[in-house]
Order: C-alpha cells, then sequence, then structure tokens
C-alpha cells in the first residue's frame, strides 16, 4: 500500500477533514405509509427519506435485551490484525482504548442477556466494480488500496469477532453507512428491535454514519466509546466526545454492561 494512500486515509479520518453523511434512502416510493405490527412500526416515506419509527420514536428508552441489537462494524482483518492493509493507521487507538477485547466481552454479555449481535462487513468484488464512489473520498481509497477484497484475508473476520451460533450478518455493505443497499433495516424490524448498540471501525466514519442514520430512524441508539477505534487519537476523540453525543447515548463497555444487568 503507498506512501499516498495511507496519508490519503489518514486525512479523511481527521476531526477537521469535510466528511458529510446522508440519510437520504434510494427508494422511490415517496408517498404513504405502511405497518409490519411489530413495536409500532411505521415506515413514513416523504422527501426520499424513510424513517423507521413514527415520531416520537425510541430514543431514550431503558435498555431491554429483548428488543436490542448489538450492530458491530467491520471487525475484518483489513482494520483488525496485523498485515491489514489499514491496520497500522488503528493499531494504535486499539491499544489505548482496547476495543478488541471489549468488543468480545460486549457480545458475550448481550447474547447471554438475550440481546442479538448482528455483524456487519464490508465486502467488494475485486474488480471494484460494486464501489458506489470509487473516485471520491474514503472510498477512492478503498478502491485504490484494493481493501476488503471478498475471498481475502483483508476481508475475512478477525478471529476473535467471528459470528456466532445466533448471531446475523449483514449482507450487502459497500458504503459507509450500514442501512443503505443492506438487509440491516430488515434485520432489525423483523426481530422487533428498538435499541442499536454500535461498534467497530472506523469511529468517525462507517459507526458515525450509521449512528446518524439511525437516530433519524427513531430508533435508541448507544455508541460504546472504547469498542471503536479510528486513525487517530483526535478523530477518535472528536466523534466520541463530540458527535456521538449529539446523535446517541454514548457509553463505556463497562456502563453498557451494567445496564444490561439491570
Amino acid at each position: 500500500m503507498g506512501y499516498f494512500f495511507v496519508l490519503q486515509l489518514m486525512a479523511l479520518s481527521h476531526p477537521l477533514s469535510n466528511m458529510r453523511h446522508s440519510a437520504v434512502s434510494m427508494g422511490t416510493d415517496l408517498g404513504g405509509s405502511s405497518s409490519n405490527g411489530i413495536g409500532g412500526w411505521t415506515r413514513l416515506r416523504g422527501g426520499g427519506s424513510d424513517r423507521t419509527f413514527a415520531a416520537p420514536g425510541h430514543g431514550g428508552e431503558d435498555l431491554d435485551p429483548a428488543t436490542t441489537a448489538l450492530v458491530m462494524i467491520e471487525y475484518q482483518n483489513e482494520f483488525a490484525t496485523e498485515g491489514g492493509k489499514l491496520h497500522d493507521a488503528v493499531k494504535g487507538v486499539m491499544a489505548s482504548t482496547q476495543m478488541l477485547q471489549k468488543s468480545v466481552e460486549a457480545c458475550d454479555a448481550a447474547r447471554a442477556a438475550g440481546a442479538l449481535v448482528i455483524h456487519s462487513p464490508i465486502l467488494f468484488r475485486s474488480d471494484m466494480t460494486d464501489n458506489p464512489n470509487p473516485n471520491l473520498g474514503i472510498l477512492a481509497g478503498v478502491n485504490e488500496g484494493k481493501l476488503f477484497v471478498e475471498g481475502t484475508f483483508g476481508a475475512d473476520f478477525v478471529e476473535p469477532m467471528r459470528p456466532r451460533e445466533g448471531d446475523l450478518v449483514v449482507t450487502g455493505k459497500k458504503g459507509l453507512d450500514a442501512f443503505p443497499g443492506t438487509d440491516l433495516e430488515s434485520l432489525l424490524v423483523k426481530r422487533g428491535i428498538k435499541t442499536i448498540v454500535l461498534a467497530g471501525f472506523l469511529t468517525n466514519c462507517c459507526v458515525e454514519s450509521t449512528m446518524r442514520t439511525a437516530y433519524e430512524k427513531g430508533f435508541n441508539v448507544i455508541t460504546l466509546t472504547d469498542c471503536t477505534a479510528s486513525m487517530s487519537e483526535a478523530a477518535q476523540l472528536a466523534s466520541t466526545e463530540g458527535t456521538f453525543g449529539m446523535f446517541s447515548k454514548p457509553m463505556s463497555k463497562d456502563e453498557f454492561l451494567a445496564e444490561l444487568k439491570q
């Protein structure tokens, strides 16, 4: 991986980077509403943006393991394992937060309490023809570096975070946000999930993008601050001590485990 490519990705992870997030749906049905009768779920369409729950949504509700899902984003070798193309860029923050071991502990405790664990990997064809924005921003870096190519070491789950029996795996993730073009929302809705607990890589990119959309859709959103990693301490803190509080309830792993037991 070239030096310029690493610099490009690190610049994009900087807290002052002008990265924007859009929660606009790709759907074409702009009128009406529908309900599946699960937990009061209603899909509202208007202005091109879909909400999962009608107002007032579920934000701020008490945590109920039966309606809670941990969404673990991109726990893949490319980031999390020595030899991964992006590991050197994130290993400093991984070490300072001890995010990998804490993520394992959070998932184990959630399963034991009856919550759902969902894994959200990102995968691309070897020719990158499924990269939705290959010439701009961080996805241009993915394209240039041939990252997360399906069937390769880099795209595989890091060993401690491999899906276990009863876990679910999101399919179709090609961009930063785990909702567009994937089956994540249907997995959540079919199981009556109201609270989403987010962790993974990168703190200020895919985790933050998914957090913002989940918030807009009306989910109760929790972010696990020490179960995430970015490419610099500055970028990490800009999210965990800044934007996370605007669109979620930030918690440490230990705080989350304490709420699970209540």
